[in-house]
């Protein structure tokens, strides 16, 4: 079947629900990414995130019929996900969350203070820059479990992905005076606490990833040999120019705009053998 335009998917979800299976696959794979890496930002856990985006793929794929085409398939989609993650049992790292207080003192106690010089070498050192990338990511995600439920997911749509107030309301099923006063909040709570700890956003704050790191793989908090995040050492290379252009923005945007910097995160290999799987299987 020829390659289908990606921003054609409510044409493909037609195909779908009169039973296309290629149209199917394509509408599936053209939108997993998308889950995932709503799901990983949501819950913190790679592993917790595919498991999660193996039920809403499921979901989407049983619950197509009802899509009736009057919004974005995509929009339909982040719904699906969304009540779903709304819906679900805390996973591990939520269950473990600390508030922002808490994970400032957290922040304050991991850090080394020879760090600077042992890192230096990152921007030449492949595992080093990767080891950076992996704390970065780590610990910017671990800020938005800090924040509950309902304005940690409305964080991630509005200021995160940039969805625009009236898609975001849609997807939330919430009115959009209720969806600006919630992404509000949540901005103002992470965007004071990273000015106030993040010595990426300010550079006065002492907290540093390179500062961080020593401490965090002596604590098993991230694995040189298994990083979760971190995966591409030229994205990793980039960082350092990608914030510099993120500190000169006005202060309340740089939050958001780090969070933004971060790569497209790939589910694993097992997942994507899940889901050719999933989709050679006839439905019902």
């Amino acid at each position: 079947m020829p390659d289908e335009p990606k921003d054609d998917l409510n044409a493909l979800a037609a195909r779908a629900r009169n039973g296309d299976r290629d149209a199917l696959e394509v509408l599936v794979r053209a939108v997993q990414k998308d889950v995932y890496n709503l799901a990983v930002r949501f819950l913190w856990h790679p592993q917790d995130a595919e498991d999660a985006t193996q039920e809403i793929l499921i979901r989407i794929i049983t619950g197509l019929a009802t899509f009736e085409g009057r919004s974005r398939f995509r929009t339909w989609v982040y719904r699906v996900a969304s009540n779903a993650l709304l819906t679900q049992g805390r996973k591990r790292m939520e269950q473990t969350a600390l508030s922002f207080d808490a994970f400032a003192e957290a922040l304050a106690d991991g850090l080394d203070a020879g760090a600077p010089e042992l890192y230096s070498r990152a921007a030449d050192d492949p595992a080093d820059a990767l080891m950076l990338e992996e704390v970065k990511i780590g610990c910017t995600h671990a800020m938005l479990l800090c924040l509950d439920r309902d304005h940690r997911l409305a964080y991630i749509l509005g200021e995160v992905l940039d969805l625009d107030h009236g898609e975001g309301a849609d997807i939330l099923a919430i009115t959009r005076p209720a969806l600006r006063k919630r992404l509000s909040r949540a901005t103002q709570r992470i965007s004071a606490f990273m000015s106030g700890h993040c010595g990426l956003i300010n550079t006065a704050n002492p907290c540093r990833c390179r500062r961080r790191v020593g401490c965090a793989i002596e604590r098993g908090h991230v694995r040189p040999d298994a990083p979760l995040f971190a995966h591409s050492v030229a994205h990793a290379r980039q960082f350092p120019k990608v914030i510099a252009t993120i500190r000169l923005l006005e202060e309340g945007r740089r939050s958001a705009a780090l969070f933004r910097s971060h790569p497209q995160l790939e589910p694993s290999s097992s997942f994507d053998t899940w889901l050719t799987h999933l989709l050679a299987v006839e439905p019902g």
